[in-house]
């Protein structure tokens, strides 16, 4: 595989994404840039330009062996890791201009408030960075807890069918690594609106739903060389589906995709994926199409 791009914490947020996505990268094969960034205002300090200057380069000495003294705790023998420390405030247009460049994804801790809200800065880099985003939580990698990948199966749009066979390669390709069983999910949420009506009785609409369903999970376990098993079908909400089945398997991460949006939508990664990022508490893979 390719490189991985970890975006280093900062000191006092610990050193998760290091140390997590250098194990991954052990295991996926892939090489790794690790970026720190570094910055403090110098506005209230009445100096020349070369003592700003000399603070600058020393606060970026100190940021410099820092991130490397986690990188020496944490990389694999032999591991090819290099380390960039820039200057710089506002990190999402930096991060997303370094992402032209084809990295196998990009990996940050996730930062949240205990009403499961993102900051603002992981949403704009699972909105709008053009690789896939791996935000991590302060979970160890467990090998005994699965992979989960969630697709839409009900879905007849292009896009999405091939976003489904994306979701799943890569899963796999985590799953393997890390030695993890796969189990791939989809909901089928029940309208509510028909149900109350009378329009629609639950039990036989998901009946009905999951039969059509079994020739496209037959066709993705083959083109995947995956067993039937590894598929399951649950009624709810997706989001809510999603949450549920990481919680009861206990997954170590979720793959997930969101269909890619252009001009002003370009800014939302779509209701679905903003809601499950919103109730899920492990580790997520976010894939644009």
């Amino acid at each position: 595989m390719g490189k991985l791009l970890i975006v280093a914490d900062r000191i006092k947020k610990g050193d998760i994404a290091v140390r997590r996505g250098l194990n991954l990268a052990s295991k996926l094969g892939c090489g790794v840039d690790v970026v720190a960034f570094c910055y403090t205002s110098m506005k209230p300090l009445r100096l020349k330009g070369a003592q700003r200057q000399q603070i600058k380069r020393d606060l970026i000495a100190r940021r410099t062996d820092e991130v490397q003294a986690q990188i020496d705790k944490f990389s694999a023998a032999g591991q090819k890791v290099s380390l960039l420390v820039v200057w710089e405030k506002d990190i999402v247009p930096w991060i997303i201009k370094r992402c032209a460049r084809p990295y196998e994804a990009l990996v940050k801790t996730g930062h949240r408030s205990e009403t499961f809200v993102y900051t603002s800065t992981d949403w704009q880099l699972l909105r709008e960075c053009p690789r896939p985003v791996l935000i991590v939580s302060g979970k160890k990698w467990q090998r005994t807890k699965p992979i989960l990948a969630s697709v839409d199966l009900a879905s007849k749009e292009p896009e999405k069918i091939a976003l489904n066979h994306s979701v799943i390669a890569i899963a796999k390709t985590y799953a393997t690594a890390l030695n993890a069983p796969l189990l791939i999910i989809t909901a089928i949420e029940v309208p509510g609106v028909f149900a109350d009506m009378g329009l629609i009785e639950p039990g036989p609409y998901v009946k009905e739903i999951k039969a059509d369903l079994r020739p496209v999970v037959k066709e993705l376990a083959e083109a995947h060389e995956l067993p039937v098993s590894a598929f399951r079908i649950k009624r709810g909400p997706v989001e809510k589906v999603i949450s549920s089945e990481a919680a009861k398997e206990r997954a170590q991460l979720l793959v997930m995709g969101t269909v890619g949006r252009r001009g002003v939508q370009a800014r939302l990664l779509g209701n679905t994926a903003e809601k499950v990022l919103r109730y899920i508490r492990t580790d997520v893979l976010a894939m644009k199409s």
